[in-house]
């Protein structure tokens, strides 16, 4: 099995950034694309960002694109967002995602894609 830990998330004043980190560990993980989503109270979980194994292929939701950033360091097993001049509707839990195969489906958007999932971190951005 694969676990995911998410961390990084918190409160934070809007224009403001936060990073957060998803770390993994299992016997099996090895070479796995990767994806962050989120969920708003009342929302439905939707996509954000995702990586390929190899980080040859990155892609974003139309809402965080220019804001956010993902990227990995395969070495430690991390996958990182980096979200600058963060709004009020980036609230959510932010759930990390890994896929059995290196590549991304289409955009990696899809939930389905995805065979693990960590528990989210939560981030809450003020106006």
């Amino acid at each position: 099995q694969v676990q995911l830990v998410e961390s990084g998330g918190g409160l934070v004043q809007a224009g403001g950034s936060l990073r957060l980190s998803c770390v993994a560990s299992g016997r099996t993980f090895n070479r796995n694309a990767m994806g962050w989503f989120r969920q708003a109270p009342g929302k439905e979980r939707e996509f954000v960002a995702a990586i390929s194994w190899s980080g040859g292929r990155i892609y974003y939701a139309d809402s965080v694109k220019g804001r956010f950033t993902i990227s990995r360091d395969n070495a430690k097993i991390t996958v990182y967002l980096q979200m600058n001049s963060l709004k009020p509707e980036d609230t959510a839990v932010y759930y990390c995602a890994a896929s059995r195969s290196p590549l991304l489906g289409g955009e990696g958007s899809a939930a389905k894609e995805y065979d693990y999932w960590g528990q989210g971190t939560q981030v809450t951005v003020s106006s």
